[in-house]
Parts: structure tokens; sequence; C-alpha cells
């Protein structure tokens, strides 16, 4: 039992952190300081920040998950993890925040297809050049998916109003400013899509 009884828990956050780290030394070891989209409970955040103590990491979300990121944060007392924002797509203007990088996990295929698509591009005009972005979760590949269990996972998403898994060359179409470097194969038929500034 913990102290905190707006501490929220992910298994799923739980089974990808070691992956999503693993490749976040590559891609995030030039990098200084983070803006994470849609931080959830507030357990990536204090996992990626604690394993990655060059960077500043800022978590952003709707107020509603701020007390279950603020109660990981507490927990935690890191000097590389702030406090979270407000910040959703088309409500929020970019955070007057000094990030040369962007990270996001299972966020894409939650949101509708025009913040998805609203997501991309006001990421890819506000990267710095040179600037990393890195998105985690299920895509689909040419109009495919990559597995039966996404299929069924889709239909759940669309039955419960969410978004939907989105295809790998539609996020290319909208944000023709970055360029996709990476399109790394992860655990249990997930990507994470490394994008720069072009």
């Amino acid at each position: 039992m913990t102290k905190h009884t707006l501490k929220s828990f992910s298994p799923s956050c739980e089974r990808n952190k070691q992956p999503i780290l693993e490749q976040l030394k590559i891609y995030f070891k030039d990098s200084k300081q983070v803006l994470e989209i849609g931080s959830g409970t507030g357990q990536h955040a204090v996992f990626f920040a604690k394993n990655l103590p060059h960077l500043i990491w800022n978590t952003s979300d709707m107020p509603d998950y701020h007390g279950s990121i603020q109660a990981w944060i507490d927990d935690e007392k890191l000097s590389n993890l702030v406090a979270p924002i407000a910040f959703h797509f088309g409500k929020n203007d970019w955070p007057m925040l000094d990030v040369d990088a962007v990270f996001t996990a299972n966020t894409t295929h939650i949101m509708q297809r025009d913040d998805a698509k609203l997501m991309m591009e006001t990421i890819a005009a506000n990267l710095k050049s040179g600037g990393v972005f890195c998105q985690y979760g299920p895509m689909n590949v040419n109009g495919e998916y990559t597995s039966e269990g996404n299929r069924e996972f889709d239909q759940q998403l669309q039955q419960n109003a969410y978004g939907g898994i989105r295809d790998i060359e539609e996020l290319i179409e909208w944000a023709p400013d970055m360029e996709l470097t990476k399109k790394i194969l992860m655990p249990a038929n997930n990507f994470l899509l490394v994008w720069a500034r072009k």
C-alpha cells in the first residue's frame, strides 16, 4: 500500500519502461531537456529521470492526471524531474520551455485523428533544429496491422470512442518538417519512432 491514494499504477508502463529506456539512452544521450507529452500515471517520468540523470524531465498532461504524476514525483524526490504542466493539443499553447527533446508513449492511438494530426504538426513546428522526438506505441505499417492482437486492440479503442491506431505513413504526412530517422520494433508489437527536425 502506498502512502499516496492519488498514485496510479499502469501494468503496461511497468512492462515497457526498460525496453524504452534502452532506446532513450541512445537517442536522448545528447539532449538536455525533455518534454513528456501525456505523462499519465507518472511512472515513466520517474523511471526515465532516475536513469537519465543528464536530462531535465518535464512532465505534462491534462489536469486530471496531475495528482498521480505529482505523487510519483514526491516519492522519488529527483532534482531533474519537473512538476506537471497542463498541456492538451488544441487547448493549450506549446509550453514556454527550452526543450531539445520530446517524448510520448501510448498517446497517439488514444487521441482522435484530428488531435493526433495536430500533435504531429505542433511538435514539428516547435522542435528545435537538431532536436529529437521519440514516439512509442502501436502503429500500423502500409495500412496493415502488425499483429492480430493489434487489430483486436484497435477495435476496442474505437468501440470506446478513442481515435485508434495510426499508420506510420499517415504520421509522416502530418509532419513534413520532421524526418523519421529510426523505426524501431519494440516488444508486444509496438514501435519507437525517432523523429528529427529537418
